[in-house]
């Protein structure tokens, strides 16, 4: 069996990690011997450039840098055409980044990789859980799990203060990447995580502050009588490149100075630590909404929580630190590199998956192919590390309803709530539901994400529509939602009538790749030469 690597797949940076027979886990280095990616792909004709080169070449070539796919993960729209008319999918992108990620791990460990864990933001829905599952396999990998960021950061935390005599309690992680933004309460005691609450915005993150410190940056060189930057490609990605390199002086300098030219016009910019926090403080308040959010969720107060970690590269900021250490009254802490912490979770994930893999190839030999000889998650790494990880169990993200009728009022449609936000994964909860008319012979099952009872404020995932027999007016369907630990929704359904299952039936994301066109990806990529 080839070996599991753990990839954090980020907005802005990407990260592979493995672990070793003994539970513990490391970086793997890329083919420049850095231990982060840029999540930038640039396309060169028929060549395509990944990673470092790629990013480098943002301000000089925009028109043929794609970078920040992850915030289009889950949407059908192409996010980049090449010049030959070829468009391309966040799908696509995500999976050249992934390929050169399994290429430079095959090339440090001397092995072939095929297998891995993936991470993602907990505030992902569905749609976005299964794209990136594409993306994996559009590159190459099976993807044995998806797994939450937070979860893999605060098992990457835990074990490394396995060793800590004191208790580590119940951990707030803030993780405030590149582009997105999520808050998770984990229960740490024994060697079981439990998540108790999470919550996030997919559109929230380090390229935000980017954003204003921008806009900062070129109202000022128009104020002194320069052109407006954002209208020229070039100069926008120029732009966008200082106001990044500024904001990260800012985290280590009380200011910054940023040179901005256009038409022969030079203007030196001075941009003050406090002038930052200023212009981006509507950002980190509403990091402080849904922090404050997710302790209500979880029942608890800050006086219930005893550690509180920090997640991602965007909280090198000192404004993040302050905030969470005003509202926490404790100092915050950091442990393992924010950039690595994630995927080195992720490996040990992986390490569990593998373990469980091969417990149940064993286990096949003796009782037969078709014996259940599944096992919990956490089986493998409750071996391998000595009891320092039993179990691992973390929550939906988002709730799960269907669009239901109301006969009592002049069919009015709602959204009935079937598996609420916060309940722990894997799950599987139902409600019955009744047909409307005699003779009634289709019955659609439209799946919501959300939790209003207002159509308008959730999300519809897919849909899917059944034959059922000609029932008078009433007849009682039971429908099964199960949500699996990768965070991705089942339906099943069943007639009470007949008492007969109507089967598990696929729901059509509209939003995801049909199978055919992941055959198609996946061999244009593998067709595909990635420097």
């Amino acid at each position: 069996m080839s070996r599991v690597v753990g990839i954090d797949l980020g907005t802005t940076y990407s990260a592979v990690a493995v672990a070793d027979a003994g539970g513990s886990a490391a970086i793997v280095r890329n083919r420049e011997g850095e231990n982060i990616t840029p999540s930038v792909v640039m396309f060169q004709g028929e060549t395509v450039i990944v990673g470092s080169q790629a990013k480098r070449s943002a301000a000089t070539a925009p028109d043929h840098v794609v970078q920040f796919v992850k915030r289009y993960m889950g949407e059908p729209n192409p996010v980049y055409t090449s010049e030959s008319g070829v468009p391309f999918r966040p799908e696509e992108i995500s999976a050249l980044v992934l390929k050169r990620l399994k290429e430079d791990a095959e090339m440090m460990l001397g092995e072939t990789v095929d297998q891995a864990v993936i991470t993602v933001p907990a505030y992902f829905d569905d749609a976005r859980r299964n794209a990136t599952k594409d993306a994996g396999r559009i590159a190459g990998l099976d993807v044995l799990r998806i797994v939450n960021e937070p979860t893999a950061a605060a098992l990457a935390y835990g074990i490394e203060r396995a060793e800590d005599t004191a208790e580590i309690g119940t951990v707030l992680v803030y993780d405030l990447g590149g582009g997105t933004f999520d808050v998770t309460v984990m229960r740490v005691e024994d060697g079981e995580y439990d998540v108790i609450a999470t919550d996030g915005d997919r559109n929230l993150g380090g390229f935000d502050w980017d954003g204003a410190l921008m806009e900062h940056l070129n109202q000022t060189f128009m104020a002194a009588g320069g052109r407006d930057l954002t209208d020229d490609g070039a100069l926008l990605a120029e732009l966008r490149d200082k106001a990044e390199i500024a904001k990260r002086t800012l985290s280590n300098a009380p200011q910054a100075v940023v040179v901005l030219s256009a038409d022969g016009r030079h203007e030196q910019i001075r941009v003050t630590r406090e002038k930052f926090e200023e212009i981006t403080a509507h950002l980190l308040d509403r990091t402080r909404v849904i922090t404050e959010g997710v302790l209500e969720e979880a029942k608890l107060s800050w006086d219930g929580i005893d550690r509180v970690l920090l997640v991602g590269g965007s909280t090198r900021m000192p404004m993040v630190h302050a905030l969470v250490q005003r509202l926490s009254g404790r100092e915050p802490e950091r442990g393992i590199n924010q950039d690595e912490v994630v995927a080195l979770g992720a490996a040990l994930v992986g390490l569990d998956a593998q373990v469980r893999a091969q417990q149940a190839a064993e286990k096949r030999k003796y009782v037969g192919a078709g014996a259940d000889v599944t096992s919990s998650p956490g089986d493998g790494l409750a071996r391998l590390t000595k009891g320092r990880v039993k179990s691992i169990k973390d929550v939906t993200s988002q709730s799960l309803g269907m669009v239901a009728t109301d006969a009592d009022d002049h069919g009015r449609q709602y959204n009935a709530v079937i598996v609420p936000r916060n309940t722990t994964v894997p799950a599987r909860k139902s409600d019955v539901f009744r047909t409307l008319a005699d003779q009634q012979t289709r019955l659609r099952v439209a799946v919501t994400e959300g939790d209003d009872e207002d159509l308008d404020f959730v999300t519809t995932v897919g849909e899917s529509t059944l034959d059922i027999p000609p029932y008078p007016v009433g007849a009682p369907f039971e429908v099964f939602y199960s949500y699996d630990v990768d965070g991705i929704i089942h339906v099943e359904v069943k007639d009470l009538t007949s008492g007969k299952w109507l089967g598990e039936f696929e729901i059509e994301r509209p939003g995801n790749l049909g199978s055919q066109e992941l055959a198609e990806l996946t061999d244009r990529v593998a067709r595909t030469t990635a420097l």
